[in-house]
């Protein structure tokens, strides 16, 4: 890991001090109003916004073998400055990424706390100069919110900290977790503090556990650390037999599960940045979503590795609609040969092999009815990019061979799922992973794994991350299960930390309480122009296309709509709503048109859409997909329109249960 993981504080231009560094330790904002302090004895730091209190003063320290770095009773000597600079990103939701911030830095010898602040928040980190290996057994990252009845919206975990849950939403006071890992807080974690916004997650993890918090024991609002230990004893497991029948296996299967863990988080460089504690700050909710603070702060691309070939795109998906609807049958060379076929009609980029083109979770053999290089041979004479799938443990620890393997026969990239698993040596296969695929050419989507925390400013061969619970829910739809306050947080939530692998598109549209569930013939709760919105509203440079290549020809009006839609965006404009009402979003193409998009929870609203926020000057053409009049009970139905709007003029939807709607503005 030294070369993938070595120290690095950015690629930026550094300017003079932003502060007067002899009076305190704090960093101040460009525009003023964002601010992190730093105290001392105890070690601590504090959060505020237009002087209002966001996090009050919380205790921070890492624990390395030998000793403890806490500042207690030692003078440090503080530095500051300013970065400034933007940066260009092949798979953002904005063309350039602003990294302008000021920063202190509190220099305690070999080693230091620095702050930094951003107009879209604020972070710290500890950094360290120490020859040779440290062991890091623990740190204190604590957040201490000024309010118990603090509204906070929480996405829980189990003790592996990777797994979301469906978002609910508490009191400060009334989150509840438990001590024995098995419940935490998993971020991005939203709260509304004093009328303001408050979103808690991290950068530039890099060989280290992710950050999760446990509520801590007889205080109200106050959440202490918790980060999965380093695995000391590890076993790969299959369930080739069923999933209720796990069997440890040599090597292969489906996880790598920990079976004994150290008592110390990692061991690591002496020398390094280790991950930012990130604070966004905005006035309201629906602003998160413009945030560049996680993809600014996390570590560049190395010099010299170029990028250029990376393609963004939508994904023709066999999983989830089980093979065209046709279950197992339908997993033959000539059923890949109709997806690659349709992706090739339809301008779609990839194909997607999922779980059934190899024998049962072995990657080095072919399922018998499938021809993978004849496949691969198809696809790429179609101009279509095959992306195979395999669950992580097919390639812990053998990634160089599994990525020479595959590239050598054509293959464009890979879908990695279920790591399951928060911790520093997990962390290490991501990168590792990652970089084998960069020298390969190749792609990763990261399924089954944790939300991003910026490795795609390194990577941005890493087209996406799962960490959310997505469509592919509705295979086992559970009937305490509620998409739309799912859907509409995790925009807030999950979609705050940057791209994720939700795979909308379901053209089978269910009224809200009506849909069972199906394995071989999925649907959607909530209506067609639902859908249609995700694709724009959801940052994913990966989008899969969930859907049945039969549905979609069967429904050519919004297949052509979504097909049509980017993936990578020049600019991005939150539009309202908030974690419990519904969410709205502008997106601006790189070819200058606009796409704004609204999904609402289970009720029925009123959306006003004020163009004057996103458009600029001058008459456009909105082509429309919108709920119809009978969305509550036939949720398919939609309206389809275009109209010449004037910009700064507003537009009022109304969305049935479960609703949303679509709009593209282009130059007239």
């Amino acid at each position: 890991m030294r070369n993938i993981c070595a120290f690095v504080l950015a690629a930026l231009t550094v300017s003079g001090c932003c502060c007067d560094c002899s009076k305190e330790t704090a960093a101040k904002s460009p525009d003023g109003r964002n601010r992190i302090k730093l105290f001392t004895n105890p070690l601590s730091y504090e959060v505020t916004r237009d002087g209002v209190t966001m996090v009050k003063r919380s205790a921070i320290a890492m624990q390395l073998e030998g000793e403890t770095l806490s500042g207690s009773g030692r003078v440090a000597k503080v530095s500051c400055g300013s970065y400034t600079g933007e940066e260009v990103s092949p798979v953002y939701k904005k063309a350039k990424i602003s990294l302008k911030g000021n920063w202190v830095f509190a220099d305690y010898g070999d080693w230091g706390v620095r702050l930094v602040a951003r107009d879209d928040g604020v972070a710290y980190r500890f950094e360290t100069k120490k020859d040779g290996k440290i062991k890091v057994l623990g740190e204190t990252a604590a957040l201490v919110l000024p309010d118990s009845n603090a509204k906070c919206w929480v996405n829980f975990t189990n003790r592996f900290g990777c797994e979301e849950t469906v978002p609910q939403a508490f009191a400060a006071k009334d989150v509840k977790t438990d001590g024995n890992k098995k419940k935490m807080v998993y971020l991005p974690f939203v709260c509304n503090v004093s009328g303001k916004t408050l979103a808690v997650t991290e950068s530039d993890v890099c060989d280290y556990p992710i950050w999760n918090f446990t509520r801590r024991a007889g205080e109200e609002a106050a959440f202490d650390a918790l980060f999965s230990p380093w695995p000391k004893k590890v076993a790969h497991v299959s369930n080739v037999k069923g999933w209720d029948k796990k069997e440890e296996v040599e090597r292969g299967g489906r996880w790598v599960k920990v079976k004994e863990s150290a008592d110390y988080l990692v061991e690591c460089e002496g020398t390094r940045g280790f991950p930012w504690r990130t604070f966004i700050l905005a006035d309201e909710p629906s602003r998160l979503c413009q945030a560049d603070i996680v993809q600014a702060l996390a570590r560049p691309a190395a010099k010299g590795h170029d990028f250029s070939w990376v393609k963004p795109g939508k994904v023709a998906w066999d999983w989830w609609s089980a093979f065209d609807n046709k279950g197992a049958a339908g997993c033959s060379t000539r059923g890949y040969f109709r997806f690659v076929d349709f992706a090739a009609k339809s301008g779609v980029e990839y194909v997607i092999l999922d779980e059934g083109w190899s024998e049962a979770l072995n990657i080095w053999k072919y399922h018998p009815n499938v021809d993978v290089p004849k496949i691969v041979d198809h696809a790429n004479g179609k101009g279509v990019g095959i992306i195979l799938w395999m669950a992580w443990a097919q390639a812990a620890g053998d990634e160089a061979r599994v990525v020479e393997h595959f590239a050598k026969l054509g293959v464009k990239g890979f879908k990695v799922d279920f790591m399951d698993r928060g911790d520093a040596d997990c962390e290490r296969f991501l990168w590792t992973f990652a970089e084998e695929c960069r020298k390969a050419k190749m792609i990763v989507d990261y399924h089954g794994a944790h939300r991003p925390t910026g490795m795609s400013r390194a990577y941005p061969n890493v087209v996406n991350y799962e960490g959310v619970h997505g469509l592919e829910q509705t295979k086992w739809f559970k009937s305490n299960y509620d998409f739309m306050a799912n859907d509409v947080r995790q925009f807030f939530l999950r979609m705050t930390a940057g791209p994720m692998d939700y795979t909308p598109g379901a053209m089978d549209n269910y009224p809200v309480g009506k849909y069972k569930g199906s394995t071989v013939n999925p649907g959607s709760v909530g209506t067609r122009c639902r859908q249609m919105a995700m694709m724009a509203m959801y940052e994913a440079p990966l989008q899969m296309l969930c859907d049945a290549p039969t549905k979609y020809e069967k429904n050519t009006e919004c297949f052509s709509f979504m097909a049509a839609t980017p993936v990578v965006w020049a600019d991005t404009v939150g539009l309202g709503g908030c974690p419990d009402s519904y969410a709205a979003v502008a997106r601006k193409s790189h070819g200058g048109a606009w796409y704004a998009a609204a999904i609402t929870d289970a009720e029925a609203r009123e959306i006003a859409l004020d163009t004057a926020k996103f458009l600029g000057a001058g008459e456009w053409k909105a082509e429309i997909f919108r709920d119809a009049p009978e969305c509550d009970v036939e949720p398919s139905k939609y309206v389809h329109e275009t109209k010449t709007v004037d910009a700064g003029e507003k537009l009022v939807f109304k969305t049935a249960p479960g609703g949303g709607f679509v709009v593209k503005f282009s130059h007239r």
